[in-house]
């Protein structure tokens, strides 16, 4: 790596890792606490358990209640929240430099000593449950986990991570408690911060606050997948056709990764994108259209979604198929290439400016073992993508088995064309 000191590393004796970046002419610090536990980590019987745990957490520590881990961040005005995924789980806040030792404090108490009451476990299954249907009346957003099971069919990376209402209602104290001592131990965590923070003061907090830390580390081993064409469609009364139409993707480590998201740019990434002016501006078909690609440590997708009325979906789908296979065999122009490149590099120095983000960059990169690229190094990577790595991105993935899902008021499959033979 051609610049590696804009961030630090420690390895703390216990196996808990520290990351950090300094970031000049800013007064606040963004600070995450990464476990290396997430949806694929589950079995079917547990479906649903990290997401469940994450929301635990914030019910009470040994020493403080959910009131209190309130409070605190409200009194010195800072940000707290969690979030789970299908490889972690991230708890991070948000504070002005001067408060990042209460930040520490609370974070590693949070994730360090939960007491999962009985009566909280009880209170939070509601809420729990009350997403769940939120999400099952949302079929813009549940569109996209059927594809997940359709694609990642057999994979752990299938099953959605909210989990389903038979799981959660059946999750006890005594299952949650092993899941978090089993997941949540000091080799599976990593703490990044970026911001007006000093990496060795940083340090010194981390080890005061975890101690020797939990031993453990949950072995996690890579899975082939083995994708079948298919379609899956859910008879649902909508006044609209959702669709996911796509393929298996790429994994995070994959040096074709910068060309993929190039592709997925022109492909759908913007209003100037081909099926956003083909479906969208020209033919008014849909309201929403895009691509979108997910990458995990082994395997990811490349897929659409669009939403449209039911007598179109054909139509739509036949636009899009047409447009896999077109920049499949002839690739991208140069046009689109430059505005897509700038168009990238922008959105990454947008987005760097934001000491969050930085800090995610920091904290997943080094949990899930993926290159960390300053600002510089990633302009660089994004402008050596040529058109010649675009077309042939694009015939490695769109000539791979095809998986289409749509949620609408269908009686009858009239879609198996747009799989077959792919």
């Amino acid at each position: 790596m051609s610049d590696d000191t804009f961030y630090q590393t420690t390895r703390l004796a216990n196996g808990l890792q520290v990351i950090s970046e300094h970031v000049p002419g800013v007064r606040s610090v963004s600070l995450g606490i990464w476990i290396r536990t997430g949806s694929r980590d589950e079995s079917p019987a547990n479906a649903g358990i990290t997401h469940f745990l994450e929301h635990l957490i914030f019910k009470g520590t040994r020493s403080r209640s959910a009131k209190d881990i309130a409070e605190t961040f409200d009194s010195i005005g800072g940000e707290l929240n969690a979030f789970s995924a299908k490889e972690y789980t991230c708890v991070y806040s948000r504070v002005i430099d001067r408060h990042l030792d209460i930040a520490i404090d609370v974070l590693s108490d949070l994730v360090s000593n939960p007491v999962f009451r009985q009566e909280d476990i009880d209170s939070e299954r509601a809420v729990v449950l009350e997403e769940i249907n939120m999400h099952e009346d949302a079929p813009s957003e549940l569109v996209h986990d059927i594809f997940d099971q359709s694609l990642f069919n057999g994979h752990p990376l299938g099953p959605r991570i909210i989990g389903n209402a038979k799981t959660i209602n059946a999750m006890t104290r005594e299952r949650i408690s092993e899941y978090w001592t089993k997941g949540y131990t000091a080799p599976n965590i990593v703490v990044a911060a970026a911001g007006n923070v000093g990496h060795n003061s940083l340090v010194r907090q981390i080890e005061a606050a975890f101690g020797e830390g939990l031993p453990g580390r949950r072995s996690r081993r890579d899975k082939r997948l083995r994708v079948e064409s298919g379609v899956c469609i859910e008879r649902r009364d909508t006044q609209q056709a959702h669709i996911c139409f796509g393929v298996e993707g790429i994994g995070m480590k994959d040096g074709d990764r910068f060309a993929l998201s190039v592709l997925d740019a022109v492909l759908g990434g913007g209003m100037s994108s081909r099926l956003f002016q083909s479906i969208r501006e020209k033919r008014g078909l849909a309201y929403s259209v895009y691509s979108f690609r997910s990458q995990y440590t082994e395997t990811g997708s490349m897929a659409v979604y669009a939403g449209t009325a039911p007598e179109n979906a054909i139509r739509v789908l036949s636009l899009i198929a047409k447009e896999f296979e077109r920049v499949a065999s002839k690739g991208v122009t140069a046009k689109e290439l430059n505005r897509t490149k700038e168009q990238l590099k922008g959105s990454t120095v947008l987005g760097l400016e934001d000491v969050t983000t930085r800090m995610n960059r920091l904290g997943r990169g080094l949990l899930c073992g993926t290159d960390i690229f300053s600002m510089d190094e990633l302009i660089e990577k994004v402008d050596a993508v040529g058109m010649d790595d675009v077309k042939r991105v694009a015939a490695k993935v769109f000539s791979r088995p095809r998986i289409l899902t749509i949620i609408g008021p269908f009686e009858s499959n009239d879609f198996d064309r747009f799989v077959k033979g792919a």
